[in-house]
Order: structure tokens, then sequence, then C-alpha cells
């Protein structure tokens, strides 16, 4: 059985897409904890940030980055955002399809509360 992601990834699950290419797609968060609050995964499905192969998945890793980069500048977040991968349920992760959340346009503070 397919992931939630992955629904999302072949169209069988609308949601609000940013970005998408033969790699990743950027959406937005149906939960937003921040005014600028998206989403970015791999087509490709890999479950945790553990599962990435480091050869394999080296430049898809990259783009991820990139792709979330590029949305933050677009969305205005031009004075910092965040990027976070939760890995495994014990981090948090409750969707276990790699995704990147990209936060901005409010304070950030660390540690999170």
């Amino acid at each position: 059985m397919e992931c939630l992601f992955c629904k999302i990834a072949a169209g069988e699950i609308p949601a609000q897409r940013l970005y998408e290419d033969d790699l990743a797609i950027a959406f937005q968060d149906v939960n937003p904890q921040a005014p600028v609050h998206f989403l970015v995964i791999p087509r490709k499905h890999i479950a945790t940030l553990h599962d990435l192969d480091e050869q394999a998945d080296k430049s898809l890793a990259g783009h991820l980055l990139l792709v979330a980069q590029r949305l933050a500048r677009q969305l205005g977040c031009d004075k910092g955002f965040r990027v976070v991968i939760n890995s495994d349920a014990l981090a948090g992760q409750t969707v276990f399809h790699l995704h990147l959340h990209v936060l901005g346009q409010r304070p950030l503070y660390w540690p999170p509360g």
C-alpha cells in the first residue's frame, strides 16, 4: 500500500502544489505552524532520512534542499527560514516518506517549543 505522500506525488490525493519536477514535489502543509510552511518530498519513496542511500541518493538530497531554498526565497523568507527533517517516530515523524518542513515569516526559536 502506498503512503500518503506517494499518493500526493501520484496525483491521487490533492495538495496545494508549489513546485514539481521529475525528482521532487513541494506543497503547502495542511496544518501550518508558520505563515510560510510547506513540505518538499522526493517522488521516490524513501521512508526516513536513515533510508537515504549515500551513493544513489546524494544528488537527490541536495536537490531537495535547493528546492526548499528556491521556494523560501519566492515566498518572501528573505530574512530567514527553517528546514526541519523529522527522522523516525521518536523525532516526531508521522508520515514515513522523507520530507522537509520549510517554515518562515515568523520568529523561530531554538530549541523549538
